[in-house]
């Protein structure tokens, strides 16, 4: 190997050395941002377990890490501290995000279906498994008893013995 090859071997080491380094505190994350006033951080918390994470979908502000629910949990407590009730800062994120930011939207018009689609779906297959069971009631028990020569038939065919085939 030559002197310039090692000499370029010790150049990339060094520079990805130096990139790792550099990299290193891009791994630390922020700690938590908290109100010094615990009656205020209670009542945050409490607005935003209302409140749908708009990242992760399934998951209150309260509860996910995503960036913009702590952004969205900040805000809240802003709101708070300048005086604003619980209500108007659910007013306030659902006049700026829709409905779809509430985690339990309100029954009206436009979500009747999410509200009463599982119990019309239920209803339905009750409905369905009603219709059946009635349906089978009302046949002969002939439709579900066996006879013996339905027996037979259905009997594998033994095989005779000493034929060859």
């Amino acid at each position: 190997m030559s002197s310039q090859a090692i000499r370029l071997g010790v150049l990339y080491g060094l520079v990805l050395a130096v990139i790792m380094a550099l990299a290193l505190p891009a791994r630390a994350s922020e700690a938590r941002d908290s109100a010094d006033d615990p009656a205020l951080e209670a009542r945050m918390l409490h607005v935003a377990s209302q409140l749908r994470c708009l990242v992760c979908q399934n998951q209150t502000i309260a509860d996910s890490h995503a960036g913009l629910a702590v952004d969205l949990r900040r805000e809240i407590r802003s709101l708070l501290a300048q005086g604003r009730s619980e209500t108007e800062v659910l007013q306030f994120m659902t006049e700026r995000y829709g409905d779809f930011v509430l985690y339990r939207p309100p029954v009206d018009a436009r979500t009747w279906l999410l509200w009463f689609g599982p119990l019309a779906l239920l209803a339905v297959a009750a409905g369905g498994l009603w219709l059946h069971l009635r349906g089978r009631a009302r046949r002969p028990e002939t439709d579900f008893e066996t006879s013996p020569d339905d027996l037979e038939s259905d009997a594998p065919a033994s095989p005779q013995q000493g034929v060859s085939p």
